[in-house]
């Protein structure tokens, strides 16, 4: 056995300190599938159609700058999707712990923190999943402790109980009060401070997190801590080989948006999302099957696609936070409100 550790201290090692998951020579895309990898083109188009609505909304579709910010850009899949989508004034830049990946279009600008901007639309894809978070869990005696992980192996055992902002936390977003003993949750506080600092760098535009999440009437009483490799779901293990993932808690980040200066919020699936976009997963005609068969070929696949980004079972089943900043919220998403 090894040093016992929190669980976000063995996360934030794992996944990000020296050869962790996302720093060392692995490829993370080959561990997991998700929309943007599935299909950038679809995610950009939606995500250019949100930009378009911020524009409009603020008159300023003539040519003024706009930054497009994609926070955890990962490998830069949907950089480089967008890159070939939107006008010259948009000036679109990656956030992200790793090196600029290979093959970005020049133009894309890089760095390893959310720069401050003035008319932007910040997307957060799949990012404050690997936020860490610590684990917590109802002792025999019916109180929530810590649980401490042996970053080798992966065993665990109780540490010690709440205590200030992490007792809060847990009150107000995951109660555990008279749940039975094993029940678990995980304290998002870290990622409503990631997502608050997200916001409050935006001065007037949209910014969205698309991610695995619950709300507070439906928290998961076995918590949500998964390892991923190669596509597979696998032991949460801290040792720096698999991806270490966690629902987020997008109500709670929702509010702390709010407090750093969201004027507007909607939470929703992304199948309602992406379908209020303009998403149409329809099948082509058999009749264009014979008109243009490589066209069809083509359209059927798209058709596909689309429907796997929609299926709420899967992929579409993920939720958008959305928060505009001193505007409105785009047309789309204020008929859903």
């Amino acid at each position: 056995m090894g040093e016992w550790l929190p669980w976000a201290t063995a996360m934030q090692r794992a996944l990000f300190g020296p050869g962790g998951f996302y720093l060392g020579a692995t490829v993370p895309a080959a561990h997991f599938r998700t929309s943007v990898t599935v299909a950038p083109d679809l995610v950009a188009n939606a995500i250019v159609a949100v930009l378009e609505h911020v524009q409009a909304e603020l008159g300023s579709t003539s040519g003024a700058p706009v930054d497009l910010v994609d926070l955890g850009a990962g490998g830069g899949e949907l950089l480089a999707a967008l890159a070939g989508t939107v006008p010259t004034h948009v000036r679109l830049h990656g956030v992200d712990v790793a090196a600029r990946p290979p093959g970005l279009p020049p133009g894309v600008t890089w760095s390893s923190r959310l720069p401050e901007v003035d008319v932007a639309v910040v997307v957060a894809h799949e990012y404050l999943d690997n936020v860490p978070v610590d684990v917590v869990e109802v002792a025999p005696d019916g109180a929530p402790r810590h649980v401490l992980v042996d970053a080798a192996t992966g065993a665990e055992r109780l540490g010690g109980p709440l205590t200030g902002a992490d007792t809060d936390w847990i009150a107000r977003w995951w109660p555990l009060q008279g749940a039975p003993a094993g029940t678990r949750a995980e304290i998002g506080r870290a990622r409503d401070a990631a997502w608050s600092e997200a916001v409050g760098r935006v001065r007037r535009g949209v910014a969205l997190a698309i991610d695995y999440d619950h709300l507070l009437a439906h928290r998961p009483r076995g918590g949500t801590l998964t390892g991923y490799r190669r596509g597979r779901v696998v032991a949460a293990v801290p040792d720096g080989s698999c991806d270490l993932t966690a629902h987020v808690a997008l109500d709670a980040c929702g509010a702390a948006g709010q407090a750093a200066g969201a004027t507007a919020t909607v939470l929703i699936r992304q199948s309602e999302a992406l379908r209020a976009l303009g998403l149409d997963p329809a099948r082509p005609r058999p009749a264009d099957a014979r008109e243009d068969p490589l066209g069809y070929l083509r359209a059927l696949a798209a058709a596909g696609t689309a429907a796997e980004l929609l299926d709420r079972t899967g992929l579409g089943g993920f939720g958008w936070l959305v928060q505009g900043v001193g505007v409105r919220l785009p047309d789309p998403f204020r008929r859903i409100e």
